[in-house]
């Protein structure tokens, strides 16, 4: 889960038990995964020809690809703003109170930096140019120079347990867990725009659709996902997953924006969920505590971390199947990560290991164990490819 002390889980407090004794009540039924048992997802259908024809978010930079949303991230297709950057692995160690930064080359930490009180995520900027360290309970965020890997002045956000961006770079939104806010902020000053409260508990991930208009988020303790309308800033849609104890994670959009997958680390796969009609979704089992969900750079494939068995599931995008599935080596806790620029390396920290793996995204074959500081969590792979950052550890179009 999206722990805030990764040797335990976080405790929801009196709101959230609440709203898990409401579960019990409302969510008697199981998820209907006959299908996905068998390896096959249901697909959802295909936006209504008015949905897919709307115009994007105004100041949304148009898509590349309208068939591929991922289009701009094919390998080593570096912008001229990130391309002299030195490539690094940034691991923010939730414990420790640090940032490891990885060479990936060498496989080795070259630098560890002091940040705020319990870092979760390191979070790329819109305009690529800072990552953002998500200090949660230090409620601050440490700007990261890309260029030089320095440090500086922290800002203060209260509960930053996660960032991400507006596609027109126009608003930051912090997602206050513990608050039960989405807050809309400046992208450079993070001055706050607009606090949209959220009758949900533990909102963590989110992802965009493909015009930019709306954003699905999860809702860890209470095992909800909202619908949001980007430009009004407000929650127009509302429901709870299908499953009694459900704790919903990673949110990602498939290359051809149909279809959205949310990592569950207690259904221990994704819930497969059409985002237009933000209609009932369909669970497809991946492994004990499906996690982090990461895309492939020919857009082909998605990485699904299973953190309670050390493992990584594989998914097609193209017949909605899974198809194969990588076991780290020795074992561990696989969580967030990221891509390599070049696409060869799938980078995830080890969460309750104290280690980073590397592993090749050809073999599944681990390459490294590499030791960081006590609870790493959301490590960022930087630079990569694409022109504009959505925000979490890099989601970019």
């Amino acid at each position: 889960m999206a722990d805030r002390t990764p040797a335990l889980r976080r405790t929801p407090g009196k709101a959230a038990l609440l709203a898990a004794a409401c579960a019990l009540l409302a969510a008697g039924c199981g998820a209907d995964d006959t299908a996905a048992r068998a390896g096959h997802t249901p697909r959802p259908a295909s936006p209504s020809p008015a949905a897919a024809a709307r115009p994007g978010l105004p100041g949304m930079p148009p898509l590349v690809d309208p068939h591929d949303i991922y289009a701009a991230d094919r390998p080593g297709k570096l912008v001229p703003q990130v391309k002299d950057y030195p490539s690094m692995v940034y691991v923010p160690n939730t414990i420790s109170n640090t940032v490891s930064v990885i060479d990936p080359r060498t496989y080795k930490v070259v630098r560890t930096m002091p940040v705020g009180v319990q870092p979760q995520h390191v979070v790329p900027s819109w305009d690529l140019k800072t990552l953002w360290v998500n200090n949660d309970r230090g409620n601050s965020l440490t700007p990261v120079d890309p260029r030089t890997g320095k440090a500086g002045r922290t800002v203060a956000v209260h509960d930053p347990y996660n960032l991400y961006f507006t596609p027109d770079g126009k608003y930051a939104i912090v997602m206050a867990s513990m608050d039960r806010q989405l807050v809309f902020r400046d992208p450079h000053t993070m001055e706050v725009r607009k606090t949209v409260p959220v009758t949900c508990a533990g909102v963590n991930h989110a992802d965009f659709s493909a015009d930019g208009r709306y954003f699905i988020v999860s809702c860890e303790f209470s095992g909800e996902l909202l619908k949001v309308d980007t430009a009004k800033m407000a929650v127009t849609g509302q429901q709870k997953l299908p499953q009694h104890g459900a704790m919903p994670q990673d949110v990602k959009l498939s290359p051809d924006g149909k279809t959205w997958y949310i990592a569950d680390m207690t259904s221990d796969g994704v819930w497969v969920l059409d985002g237009d009609h933000f209609t009932r979704p369909k669970l497809l089992r991946t492994g004990k505590g499906a996690h982090g969900l990461y895309v492939s750079r020919d857009s082909k494939q998605m990485y699904i971390s299973n953190r309670g068995e050390g493992t990584i599931s594989l998914l097609d995008f193209a017949t909605g199947r899974l198809t194969g599935k990588w076991h780290i080596r020795g074992g561990g806790s696989p969580d967030m990560g990221g891509v390599s620029a070049d696409g060869k390396v799938l980078w995830l920290s080890g969460r309750y290991n104290s280690e980073v793996y590397a592993l090749d995204t050809r073999t599944g074959k681990t390459l490294a164990k590499i030791p960081v500081g006590h609870g790493p969590h959301g490590l960022a792979v930087y630079p990569q490819p694409g022109r504009y950052s959505l925000g979490h550890t890099g989601i970019f179009r």
